[in-house]
């Protein structure tokens, strides 16, 4: 069996999680949030940002996993959707089973791209809630074989000037939060880790600069329900930064990307919102969400 048979064949063990509203408070901060957005940071009246979703049964830095046949070391996010099927909940039991479903192999040198997948479901009552789907761009694994192809197009974005421009900083300890929510791989925390993956500084997790622009996005149409978001990671974010993120409004939803040091970090952004769902123009002039 090759090496891309066994990968896609790879039986992952489910993940049990159980979470509560100082989780989901925990989320928030790793995410940006502070003491005035209490309807994110209070127990009382307390909801889930939507992009909670991503750490839901999250089954970790498997790529680095000695069982996996790829170079963790050597493995960067590439792009993250989610699909909602109703509001999460600040607390619960989900259990989730995550799998290989493609592999687009570049070929010798040039890295292949790892796509996977996991059905966020309550454990007691087996109601989907969330479906998450995980691009990796896994650079010293060119090679591996498969049929070939291209991945899917991104989303294109609207050629025009943005509808909205608005600023999301980041803060210096972000990624220090953020690893709390199990993603514990060192490239956003070791120095000497950092260093031998070719960065000069710990970068901040993409999945938390996901979480920084779903909370602006909330901010943005507030009287609209997340039922999808999807977006590429284009460049690395440092704690600190700053996300300037740009917005357009499409049918049924917004496209976005954003900067970071005048480099485009978060590209080919897609939001949708729940059918029916009604929310003014996001205003067209810089802020700060």
């Amino acid at each position: 069996m090759s090496r891309y048979d066994r990968l896609m064949a790879h039986a992952f063990d489910p993940v049990d999680h159980r979470f509560d509203h100082r989780d989901t408070i925990l989320y928030a901060l790793g995410t940006g949030a502070g003491a005035g957005d209490l309807d994110l940071v209070f127990e009382r009246n307390l909801r889930a940002i939507p992009s909670l979703a991503t750490v839901l049964a999250y089954p970790g830095n498997w790529y680095a996993r000695p069982e996996i046949e790829l170079d963790g070391q050597h493995t960067v996010h590439g792009s993250e959707r989610i699909e909602l099927f109703g509001e999460l909940p600040v607390a619960g039991h989900v259990s989730a089973v995550p799998r290989i479903v493609a592999i687009h192999d570049k070929g010798e040198g040039r890295g292949a791209l790892v796509t996977s997948t996991r059905e966020v479901r309550d454990a007691a009552t087996g109601a989907l809630l969330a479906r998450v789907t995980q691009r990796a761009f896994c650079r010293a694994d060119g090679g591996v074989g498969g049929p070939g192809g291209k991945p899917p197009a991104p989303a294109a974005l609207p050629e025009r000037p943005a509808d909205a421009v608005r600023d999301v900083p980041t803060a210096p300890n972000a990624a220090a939060i953020y690893r709390l929510m199990g993603d514990d791989n060192p490239l956003h925390i070791d120095p000497d880790f950092v260093r031998t993956s070719g960065f000069d500084r710990p970068i901040l997790h993409g999945l938390s600069s996901y979480g920084h622009l779903c909370r602006a996005l909330m901010r943005a149409f507030p009287d609209r329900q997340v039922r999808m978001m999807d977006c590429r990671f284009t460049a690395p974010v440092f704690p600190g930064d700053t996300l300037v993120l740009e917005l357009w409004q499409t049918p049924g939803g917004a496209a976005f990307r954003a900067h970071a040091r005048g480099r485009v970090a978060i590209d080919n952004g897609e939001i949708g919102f729940a059918a029916g769902a009604h929310g003014d123009r996001p205003g067209a002039a810089p802020g700060q969400i």
